[in-house]
């Protein structure tokens, strides 16, 4: 690693380059700060050492001139003349760490390395945070169908304006997903994405986790907490399930987003954030407005734009690609050699109405995963019965045949109890108190 040395002394700079070297690293030594901030732009230097006393440009006009110029750089200061209030302004301008002189070898040494073990956490963060952007990217979430195809050019439209988004959809339609890809593939990327789930913080201890509070503003507020909007100040909130936010808080929040600042629970002081806001819900707010359990200018901050996420019983066409990439997933993650679906399993995914969307889709490939021994996923491993996404109408009884009745009630009752043992015909035969065989000419018989 490169390391820059300014000192106007010349026993100084020998001494630092000769002790840098000794342990491995290139050490680049300058006599005046000017000179020395010329050569930054010319070279790539990791760390610098720099004192703060020195004629012409000293060490803190040094550090604003490296701010206005980078401000990425890695400084440690010098001084034999340093005071705190020294220190301190040094930290204020950028500095990574003060070392006061004379010092020990050990010391550079030591404050270099720790200096090093911080820039190596701050690069493998960026490259996380870099990755988790390409999982999340709307690219990849699987669709064929044309409905959520706009949905996914809106969410790339959107991606890089701060303006609030509004989610909405049934439960496990994937909102979280969304918002994540809204957050990862704009231009807040790198910054932090938070998650409140409105709806699993009880109410007393959710304004405190949103906005923070100060020492002694409540009986155990024994110090300050800075809240999730603080924490995701230059990236984005994901408030899940917003309909589920108490009124009082809902007043707040609608400050919150018109003045972009947050007051913590005992302040007299707010503080200005730069937060996105995504918000999610599978309630109807304006039914929720209706029935006075959600504020009508709420609403309409929030839902500037809003995106719409269709059922999974609305999109069939997507459900053998999700189950390819579900198996694809668990496979992995099991070390299982399941490769896809029978006949019969595939008709199951196809026909049944999924209530409970994507997840519950996950939930079953994941389940059939576990308990299936061979290379492909049978019938009997999906938690799910027969065709329950279009159930059979009830027999009319305008029609006076007791034949067809007889007919229509056992079809009725057989795909009943399949449905209840998750299509264990076993079971489902010792319920309808009939033989196994009995049950097997039956299904046959009725087609099902």
């Amino acid at each position: 690693m490169r390391i820059m040395v300014i000192d106007d002394e010349d026993s100084m700079r020998h001494m630092l380059s000769v002790i840098l070297k000794r342990e491995g690293y290139d050490a680049v030594a300058y006599a005046e700060a000017a000179k020395a901030i010329e050569a930054v732009d010319s070279n790539d230097f990791d760390f610098i050492l720099c004192d703060i006393k020195m004629p012409g440009m000293n060490g803190l006009e040094f550090l604003k001139a490296l701010k206005e110029k980078d401000g990425s750089h890695t400084v440690i200061m010098m001084s034999a003349y340093g005071t705190i209030d020294t220190a301190v302004e040094c930290m204020k301008l950028g500095a990574y760490d003060y070392i006061s002189k004379p010092f020990k070898a050990d010391e550079i040494i030591l404050t270099v390395k720790k200096a090093e073990e911080r820039e190596k956490l701050k690069r493998e963060n960026a490259r996380l945070k870099t990755e988790a952007s390409k999982d999340y990217d709307s690219g990849n979430i699987y669709t064929t169908d044309r409905k959520m195809t706009e949905v996914l050019g809106l969410v790339r439209k959107v991606s890089d304006y701060s303006t609030s988004v509004l989610i909405t959809g049934e439960s496990g339609t994937g909102k979280e997903l969304v918002a994540r890809a809204i957050h990862y593939g704009g231009n807040r990327a790198l910054k932090p994405f938070v998650v409140v789930n409105c709806g699993a913080i009880p109410g007393p201890l959710l304004e405190s986790e949103l906005f923070g509070h100060v020492k002694g503003a409540f009986t155990d507020a024994h110090r300050n907490k800075t809240g999730l909007f603080q924490e995701s100040d230059t990236g984005t909130i994901f408030l899940d399930e917003v309909g589920e936010l108490p009124m009082e808080l809902q007043v707040k929040l609608l400050r919150t987003l018109q003045e972009s600042e947050v007051r913590r629970v005992g302040d007299t002081r707010p503080v200005k954030i730069d937060t996105r806001v995504v918000a999610a819900t599978h309630k109807d707010l304006k039914e929720e407005i209706k029935k006075s359990n959600f504020r009508e200018d709420l609403y309409y901050r929030l839902n500037v734009i809003e995106i719409k996420l269709p059922p999974l019983r609305d999109r069939p066409g997507d459900i053998p690609g999700l189950t390819a990439h579900f198996i694809e997933k668990y496979a992995k993650k099991f070390g299982k050699p399941v490769k896809g679906v029978s006949k019969e399993a595939a008709e199951l995914l196809s026909g049944y109405s999924w209530p409970g969307n994507v997840r519950e889709l996950e939930n079953a490939v994941e389940r059939a995963m576990i308990l299936e021994e061979t290379d492909t996923i049978r019938g009997e491993s999906l938690p799910i019965g027969p065709k329950t996404a279009h159930p059979a109408a009830p027999f009319s009884f305008a029609e006076l045949s007791i034949k067809k009745a007889h007919e229509s009630l056992e079809k009725d009752l057989i795909k009943k109890a399949l449905a209840r043992t998750n299509n264990n015909r076993t079971r489902a035969a010792e319920i309808l108190e009939i033989s196994h065989r009995a049950l097997l000419y039956k299904i046959k018989s009725y087609g099902l």
